[in-house]
């Protein structure tokens, strides 16, 4: 007997198929969708995206840790932790509103630590961290990096794969973390 996955609004991973298949359910496949591009812009930080970029990362902070004293810091000092320090920090932009970002905070001459790295919900699913994944190796490369480093957690397996996806390797952790929830450090080496 087939169950109408697609009438009940589900979408089932891999896992799930798989999942259901040992509880003895058949599994229609369907086609999926196909996707709506959303047309975006990167855009170096300016002043007035300051909210934003404090509230994209506050989001997704609040939702799966807590705002830690670094993060407070960072995100409403930006200019003074991130930019005066010799970092960036990038905005996605559609339709004229925020809708991603991502910083490079500046550890020496040659390698940067990519961080606060956030999509809107609203906006997830359309590949904009990707996006902003592409743009911001791109932009390290251009200048001729030795390496990016981040720091996450395993309680974000999507950005992890996203991470690995790009060429991020596991690294070994360092004593005295920036972040309580940093249980795992990657690199990108560029050169």
């Amino acid at each position: 007997m087939y169950h109408s996955i697609y009438e009940q609004n589900y979408f089932l991973d891999v896992v799930s198929v798989k999942f259901l298949k040992l509880k003895g359910l058949e599994v229609l496949t369907l086609r999926p969708e196909p996707t709506i591009t959303i047309m975006i812009n990167i855009v170096p930080f300016k002043s007035e995206h300051a909210v934003a970029f404090k509230e994209l990362n506050t989001a997704w902070l609040k939702e799966y840790f807590y705002v830690e004293a670094k993060d407070t810091s960072l995100l409403e000092n930006s200019k003074e932790y991130i930019l005066d320090k010799g970092g960036y920090i990038f905005m996605a932009i559609a339709d004229k509103i925020p809708v991603g970002c991502f910083s490079f905070i500046r550890l020496n001459e040659n390698t940067y630590e990519l961080g606060k790295m956030a999509v809107s919900d609203k906006y997830q699913g359309n590949k904009i961290g990707q996006r902003l994944m592409d743009f911001a190796i791109d932009f390290a490369k251009q200048r001729d990096w030795d390496k990016i480093v981040l720091y996450s957690s395993t309680k974000l397996p999507t950005a992890l794969y996203i991470y690995r996806k790009y060429g991020f390797v596991e690294v070994e952790l360092e004593n005295n973390l920036p972040y309580a929830r940093s249980d795992i450090k990657m690199e990108l080496i560029l050169k």
